[in-house]
């Protein structure tokens, strides 16, 4: 007791308005957790805590935090770990619901680990089973201890992990004996409980709040059981079960109800549930279904044609009619669908999928009040990260015109002409001669509707009816990509296009005819480019009104450019695009999130434009540089979107320059464009790095210059850009490169946001500005300044001995990265301290990354042969940090260097320069090792052997380049020649190929997927560009290894011919290739 009055009164004080007294409490209550009555105590004051509710949440919340801390999947001690969730469940059985809501996410990691991960809580089900049985809903005797709410929740956090797979390496999981178990000993009784207030509630309308929570309960117990598994024992109730969903489908009300109302909330949530129960048993029990399906779809049909007034639904009762409609489009998609749903085609059409999509009085407020949330909803764009994820947003307009597109794909009976028609044997189309109701019935409905103009335009049924025939025409791809090019012509220019150049222009209806422009890019044909442009680019520059807002129609006609460029539909002239964005982003200084649209789509117009853009790239940039230096914040904040997209922008921008002009140039004229175009750039982002990095510091606004580093991806691309044109030493001055190289330095020195894309512009720079110091010697590059601050390199050398430890495709550019570091040149005794300091940590990281790795043998080359570069510059550093950490750790890496130089080894050498600096690497040991008589345990012979292996593989590789060197131009014209016969090859063999992935063969492709996660060989895919680095050599590249391996044997030809243990393979290769040398 004193335990718990002591952990009761520190709970008190973690709910004081005093900071410090609440830290203090949280420390106290942390240093008594260890103790083994500590849980006890926190069970006992949340569900005795009396009055004060207060302590007993926060009780149950230390609670919550504590358990999920300390269970390990069942692997604390038993003796204890029973005790404390046999009381836990039955503090959950009594708590009163505030409590109950909080108590029970302490139960669910329990129950994962040992229940469910383990199965070894025999007691759990027989024991709620009971529980269930004499609640006081169910046994109403009046004498009943249990309540059954809290019984049936906790039964729904047991049966809530096997709503999913639990094994994802088996291609069918049998049904898990834990779900078997809970079916067979509860379930079917809760079904019977089910029925019976399913009458009481939606036959006999009775009130009953508890009762309606039970309901709302045992739905969601049902469904966790069958939206992956069926158990057995559940098959033969499905009739009933299907029965008493559907009364509850058809109690369901949306109008002259309120949204706040308890009651009428918990019926909407169980109808919510019941139409996931029937959308499981359509996708994944199809087997125990079908005959329950005609039952369904009425049911489904019924729901969905109720007459309601969709503007007035709450975000519940939009989910629940969301959901009516997606069990209609996954039925129609199943075997029997048409069958079933063709019937109500023409009703669904008129009174359930034209009333979802028409526009609505929510739509025009939430237009003109939450624009961007109108656009996610309705016009969502392929410009995700503005517009948001559409897979998030369910509501009955997308559900409706998805069953829309379903439905205009289904092919209904045979024409006429068809049924005399001959089928011809192995005929691949079997659906010819069937017209789909996108023909019969879709577009003839939607051709009913007039295009407003200024004659109907008054009556705003006409519009908003015409809104509905817009969105309904952007989901109907599928449709027309069958049908001929003519058909989406014809379709655009009549019923699309006319918008744009009305008298009454319609900014609702507009934004709705850019958005289904970009959703067609796949039908419409080229020709019509022009008038597609021509339409988009007047929406681009639609101004605001007085009444209305044309910021949605603005960002849908951008991505609709953007999707349109994606998919190689391109404008017939760039210039007049280009300029109406550069424009907008200009004129938006006040809108940032417009500004930023526009910078994503200048950003894509370039990626799309190629050659076609570059000569406006330098205008464009030199124009916008401006505009971006005016947002820049004078701190280090996190810039804001318009800064980083406008970066995003001329990043891609200065990309696109640099690759349009790889070789040189072809004339004089072409090259002074080309100068004056690159000056232009260059001059732009160099302002830019300057205003934002070096004149926080000159300000003197903070200590050290901090660029976001959402934007350091970026700013290193400019950066390169900058460095790439450097060929005076006096430029480097004008534009203050060496400051810029040091803040850039300094703020990747702390780099934590670690991303493969963001990190490989880092690594880019990395590599040109070693290039620079090597062409022009960089002040402070390698010395320390004069005040003691870290050199540039030091800075640089900080980001690659960290990045070892992150994801695998970086393993190999810090490795690149080590190569080219360390091979620049030191002409100064504090330089050569530098470097040896460099080398240190560069060894010791890459050691460390080895030895965590060492279960992975594909990524053991990149960092061995860092460590080898390490060891050509500094054996002495290497061999000090290799000893200094680990016992033997420069034998294990020595060995480990000597395994991937074998040619049985799977991800061993490949190139020439690793083969090379292996070899150099194991002359250099040898050397020492001779030089030092030290044998190294019989790690002596097994560098000889290794280096005698590599020498071979380097000579051949050697005469290999000379012959391919030779006969390169003939390859080459060989090589042209077979890749276009296989190109003609592939084209014979893809349409004879194709075939569609079965489910069979699709789960066993995941299941052996997830064996290979877990073996760690398919954890993380590496780039194969990564993986192909050539390593620099700097010095090395003149050096004669071969030379130096004779040199070796021919200087210690008696300790080689001693050696006995000398593979004799090895040997004779070796003497093969160099005959007389031994």
């Amino acid at each position: 007791m004193e335990l718990t009055s002591q952990v009761a009164q520190l709970l008190n004080n973690t709910l004081s308005p005093d900071g410090e007294v609440r830290r203090s409490a949280s420390d106290a209550l942390d240093c008594l957790s260890p103790n083994p009555d500590f849980s006890f105590a926190l069970i006992s004051i949340a569900v005795g805590g009396g009055e004060n509710q207060g302590q007993s949440i926060a009780a149950a919340t230390y609670l919550k935090n504590f358990t999920r801390r300390n269970t390990i999947q069942g692997e604390t001690a038993s003796r204890v770990n029973k005790e404390f969730r046999d009381r836990l469940v039955l503090a959950l059985l009594q708590a009163e619901p505030a409590i109950l809501k909080v108590l029970i996410e302490a139960f669910r990691p329990i129950v994962d680990a040992e229940f469910v991960k383990q199965n070894l809580w025999d007691e759990l089900v027989p024991q709620l089973r009971s529980v269930i049985q004499d609640s006081d809903l169910v046994n109403r005797s009046g004498n009943s201890r249990w309540k059954t709410i809290n019984s049936l929740t906790v039964l729904q956090s047991v049966i809530r992990p096997f709503q999913y797979f639990l094994n994802p390496k088996i291609a069918k999981e049998p049904v898990p004996p834990q779900l078997e178990l809970i079916a067979q000993e509860i379930l079917i009784h809760l079904i019977s409980l089910f029925h019976l207030y399913v009458e009481d509630l939606c036959v006999h309308n009775k009130v009953n709040m508890d009762a309606e929570k039970s309901l709302l309960i045992m739905s969601k117990c049902i469904y966790y059981a069958v939206r992956s598994h069926m158990p057995s024992a559940l098959v033969p109730l499905l009739p009933s079960l299907c029965h008493d969903l559907i009364r509850i489908l058809h109690s369901l009300k949306f109008e002259d109800c309120d949204s706040s109302e308890d009651g009428y909330m918990l019926r909407l949530k169980t109808g919510k549930r019941s139409l996931l129960i029937f959308c499981a048993l359509i996708t994944r029990h199809r087997k125990f279904s079908d005959k329950l399906m005609p039952d369904i779809i009425n049911s489904a049909v019924k729901l969905v044609k109720f007459k309601t007034d969709f503007s007035k639904l709450d975000n519940l009762g939009e989910r629940v009619m969301s959901l009516a409609f997606d069990v209609i489009s996954r039925l129609l998609e199943t075997g029997p669908g048409w069958r079933l749903v063709s019937p109500h085609f023409s009703s669904l059409l008129e009174s359930a999928i034209f009333p979802a999509i028409v526009m609505n009085e929510k739509d025009i407020t939430e237009w003109e009040e939450d624009s961007d949330e109108y656009i996610r909803k309705n016009l969502p764009s392929e410009l995700e990260e503005i517009s948001g994820l559409r897979e998030d947003l369910f509501t009955p307009r997308k559900s409706a015109l998805n069953l829309l597109g379903v439905i205009s794909i289904s092919k209904g009976p045979p024409v006429a002409a068809s049924l005399t028609s001959k089928r011809k044997k192995g005929e691949k189309n079997k659906q010819k001669g069937r017209s789909s109701m996108g023909e019969l019935l879709v577009l003839p409905f939607l051709s009913k509707f007039p295009i407003p103009s200024h004659t109907n335009a008054p009556v705003r049924k006409i519009t908003n009816d015409y809104y509905g025939v817009l969105m309904a025409y952007g989901n109907l791809v599928d449709f027309l990509k069958e049908q001929k090019p003519a058909y989406t012509t014809t379709l655009i220019r009549s019923r699309v296009l006319p918008l744009y150049n009305a008298s009454f222009c319609d900014p609702y209806l507009v934004a709705s005819a850019n958005w289904i422009l970009g959703e067609l890019v796949s039908c419409i044909p080229e020709e019509m480019s022009s008038d597609v442009y021509t339409s988009l680019l007047k929406a681009l520059t639609m101004e605001d009104t007085e009444d209305i807002s044309c910021y949605p129609v603005r960002v849908s006609a951008a991505g609709a450019i953007a999707q349109l460029v994606e998919n190689e539909f391109l404008p017939p002239e760039w210039l007049p695009i280009l300029q109406v964005v550069v424009g907008r982003i200009r004129e938006s200084n006040d809108e940032e999130t417009e500004s930023a649209i526009m910078f994503e789509v200048l950003k894509t117009l370039v990626e799309a434009g190629g050659d076609a853009v570059v000569p406006h790239i330098p205008h464009i940039i030199s124009l916008l540089a401006q505009h971006i230096l005016n947002h820049i914040p004078l701190s280090p904040e996190p810039w804001p979107q318009v800064v980083a997209r406008g970066f995003a922008a001329l990043s891609v921008m200065g990309q696109c320059w640099e690759e349009s002009f790889p070789g040189g140039v072809a004339d004089d004229a072409q090259s002074e464009v080309v100068v004056s175009g690159r000056a232009t750039i260059d001059k732009a982002f160099t302002d830019l790095l300057q205003e934002a990095w070096l004149r926080p510091m000159e300000d003197e606004i903070t200590e050290s210059p901090s660029p976001s580093s959402c934007c350091m991806d970026d700013s290193s691309t400019l950066l390169v850009f900058i460095m790439s044109n450097l060929n005076e030493h006096d430029e480097i001055q004008i534009k203050k490169v060496t400051n810029l190289l040091h803040a850039w330095a300094h703020q990747i020195s702390n780099w934590s946001s670690w991303e493969e894309e963001e990190d490989l512009s880092i690594f880019n720079c990395i590599k040109e500005a070693a290039h620079l110091h090597r062409k022009i010697s960089v002040t402070n590059f390698i010395r320390r300044s004069n005040s003691g601050q870290p050199s540039i390199i030091e800075n640089i050398g900080s980001f690659v001995s960290s990045a070892f430890s992150q994801y695998p495709s970086v393993i190999y550019r810090a490795a690149s990265s080590v190569h080219i570091l360390l091979h620049l040149s030191t002409y100064f005794p504090d330089e050569e301290i530098v470097m040896r300091d460099l080398t240190m940590a560069f060894c010791q990281s890459a050691f460390d990354c080895f030895r965590e790795q060492q279960s992975k043998p594909s990524l053991w080359k990149p960092l061995l042969l860092a460590i080898c570069t390490c060891y050509s510059c500094y054996p002495d550093v290497v061999e000090n940090t290799l000893e200094k950490d680990q016992v033997e750790g420069l034998k294990t890496w020595a060995r480990a260097l000597c395994s991937i130089s074998s040619t049985e080894f799977e991800h061993g050498l490949t190139t020439e320069n690793e083969i090379k600096l292996t070899v150099l690497t194991l002359a250099k040991m040898i050397t020492r090792m001779i030089t030092g008589g030290n044998d190294g345990g019989g790690l002596l012979s097994e560098c000889l052997a290794a280096m005698m292996e590599a020498t071979v593989r380097l000579k051949e590789a050697q005469e290999e380049d000379e012959d391919n060197d030779e006969n390169e131009d003939e390859n080459n014209t060989d090589d042209d020649t077979e890749d276009d016969e296989d190109d003609d090859d592939d084209e014979d063999s893809e349409d004879d190929g194709v075939h569609e992935e079965t489910e069979e063969q699709f789960l066993e492709r995941c299941a052996q997927a997830a064996i290979e996660m877990e073996n760690g060989t398919n954890l993380e895919e590496i780039d194969e560009e990564d993986e192909e680095q050539e390593i620099e050599m700097g010095e090395l590249d003149e050096v004669d290894a071969l030379s130096i391996v004779k040199s070796l044997i021919e200087s210690n030809c008696e300790i080689v011919l001693q050696r006995a243990d000398l593979p004799q393979q090895v040997v004779s290769s070796f003497v093969d290739a160099f005959p007389g040398l031994v």
